[in-house]
């Protein structure tokens, strides 16, 4: 089983990929947050995911590929998917059934018959793919259940420096990719994400359906409780003495810990801020953190979800 690394830092593609042949782990960065990686194909580097974030090993991991080639050696795609695949690279995954012969790790899977996969739109991420020459499993960086990583010093932080991360800078979508499940003519989202569900309907001309709220764990980020700051959430909130505020467009004055998720209202500038600033109010200390109401429109649906699942009951 791979060991995670104090000590060294790749500074470069090359390093990283070296790292990753030899069956460690390393973080590298995506258009959407940074993951933890690992050779798709490698079985105890995979698992060594699951013990590093201390994941459920039946929630299966997404599968970066540097291309479309790389792809379909790995799942089967029908007229559909292809077309829904044709707007890679992006932060959009996909769940196919997947092909028998892949090479991937069965726990990459958690055991299910479809692949959760996709091409990232992020120059370093798809060169490191290419450089390892294997798929890469990488899930969000950080301990599972716990806020996402949109930097480089999120992760150290998260994992106290033990895991080797590739430095991108800052992650320019800042919550995870939409997955869409293909279900013969029929495209279902399993997870809200940094595309509109509404984007992928206007550029397909194919209605996408909402998985029910009590489906199946079939892809990541299905789990009740999850994307969590150490602080209890108060969602569509005014904030009370004592607590941080995540505020959005016009907020009030507030004499404590504050953030402002976007002063204008943009919902792609607040999913850009999402995770970074939840993780900027956790450091200032406050028990609870209250959250303005976030429209639902667009980009509203993703951040809605993370904030839900973020303020969950936890187990």
């Amino acid at each position: 089983m791979s060991e995670p690394s104090m000590s060294y830092e790749p500074k470069s593609v090359a390093a990283a990929a070296a790292l990753l042949r030899e069956g460690k782990l390393c973080a590298f960065p995506t258009e959407t947050v940074y993951g933890l990686g690992a050779d798709a194909t490698d079985a105890d580097a995979v698992l060594s995911i699951y013990e590093t974030k201390g994941r459920p090993r039946f929630n299966p991991l997404i599968i970066h590929c540097a291309d479309l080639a790389m792809a379909e050696t790995l799942a089967e795609f029908s007229p559909l998917a292809r077309r829904v695949a044709a707007l890679w690279p992006g932060s959009l995954t996909l769940v196919l059934p997947a092909r028998p012969d892949n090479g991937l790790a069965d726990v990459a899977t958690a055991g299910l018959d479809t692949v959760a996969i996709r091409i990232p739109d992020h120059k370093l991420a798809l060169e490191l793919i290419a450089a390892v020459g294997h798929p890469l499993a990488a899930p969000s960086a950080n301990p599972s259940g716990r806020l996402s990583p949109t930097t480089a010093e999120q992760v150290r932080r998260g994992f106290g420096g033990k895991v080797p991360v590739l430095d991108g800078g800052p992650c320019r979508a800042g919550v995870e990719s939409m997955i869409i499940r293909v279900e013969g003519e029929r495209l279902v989202q399993l997870r809200a994400g940094a595309v509109a569900r509404e984007e992928i309907e206007r550029k397909l001309g194919v209605v996408v359906a909402v998985a029910a709220k009590d489906a199946a764990v079939a892809a990541p980020g299905m789990l009740a409780s999850h994307y969590a700051p150490n602080a209890l959430m108060r969602l569509n909130a005014e904030p009370q003495a004592g607590e941080a505020f995540l505020a959005f467009g016009n907020a009030p004055e507030f004499a404590g810990p504050m953030r402002n998720l976007s002063a204008a209202g943009d919902l792609h500038e607040a999913a850009r801020n999402l995770f970074s600033m939840l993780h900027e109010l956790d450091a200032a200390g406050a028990e609870v953190i209250a959250v303005a109401p976030i429209p639902e429109a667009g980009l509203g649906e993703a951040i809605n979800d993370r904030l839900v699942r973020a303020a969950a009951p936890r187990g």
